[in-house]
């Protein structure tokens, strides 16, 4: 009988599963790190996704985290690194297309249960799963627009479709819109909202739910795979794009320092002071 993944050990550092009447539960269990998307995170989940996938036993998927947080969203500083402009741009358009891959080509249906605040890529590929339940704590906030980049994970497709286009506007710009548990429900952007300490025990009938009626793998709103994977293309080419942009390097090399990362901040600010001579290769 299968009780949790069989997950390499640089994984199961990262992320915690457990098996239980054809439903796995992906924990995300970093959280000192409020569940942050480093590299060893999304590969972590990557690999319980893809096994998962693999397990006939296991019928869905419910990704959640551990901790007061969902998950504070994937790590900036960390993909940002000194290199040939062309080298530096594709490294981040592929990075980004993998990421948001791991939720699409899933074959399993997953149901993201969050159980606290989530920000920037945990809330976008939420709205990539089956369905979203949330804690009554929880919070989803995109601040794309604040730190001078682009929306991804097919938000500029699956924002609208879920909450029409002034709430879809709400969050991805200028307002920043962070709606509570209770107000996203209303938007459209969760499914189900449910007290906090009831969360996996009501995303566990769902799933059973889901099972007992045959349920495959698809997206909200009726979205088709291969509209979605072109959607995580162009956002990706123009989240790089921006990655790359003056403001965005400038703003990151201030946050950084004011954070004591000095030497993250100093590639930032050494990037932004020569992009006058590096933009030209681009």
């Amino acid at each position: 009988m299968l009780n949790e993944l069989n997950l390499s050990p640089a994984s199961a550092q990262q992320v915690a599963t457990f098996v239980k009447d054809g439903v796995v539960t992906v924990q995300m269990n970093r959280p000192d790190k409020l569940n942050g998307w480093t590299q060893e995170m999304m590969s972590a989940f990557k690999e319980a996704f893809e096994k998962a996938c693999q397990a006939d036993i296991i019928k869905v998927i419910i990704f959640t985290g551990s901790g007061k947080y969902y998950s504070a969203g994937a790590n900036l500083a960390g993909t940002v690194q000194v290199m040939h402009p062309k080298t530096l741009h594709q490294m981040i358009v592929e990075a980004n297309q993998a990421l948001f891959a791991t939720f699409l080509d899933c074959t399993k249906p997953i149901l993201a249960a969050v159980n606290g605040p989530a920000l920037g890529a945990s809330v976008t590929s939420a709205a990539l799963c089956q369905g979203i339940i949330a804690a009554t704590q929880a919070t989803f906030s995109t601040p794309f627009k604040a730190l001078g980049i682009t929306p991804e994970g097919c938000s500029t497709v699956q924002f609208p479709r879920l909450m029409g286009d002034v709430n879809a506007e709400r969050m991805l710009g200028e307002e920043g819109w962070k709606p509570t548990a209770a107000e996203a429900l209303d938007a459209g952007l969760v499914q189900w909202v449910v007290p906090d300490e009831q969360l996996m025990d009501k995303a566990h009938e769902i799933a059973q739910h889901w099972i007992a009626s045959g349920e495959t793998k698809k997206f909200l709103k009726d979205s088709q795979l291969e509209e979605l994977r072109a959607a995580n293309a162009r956002e990706s080419a123009a989240l790089a794009d921006a990655f790359l942009g003056a403001d965005f390097l400038r703003g990151q090399g201030q946050f950084l320092w004011k954070k004591k990362k000095h030497a993250p901040a100093a590639v930032f600010y050494s990037l932004w002071a020569l992009r006058p001579l590096w933009g030209r290769l681009l």
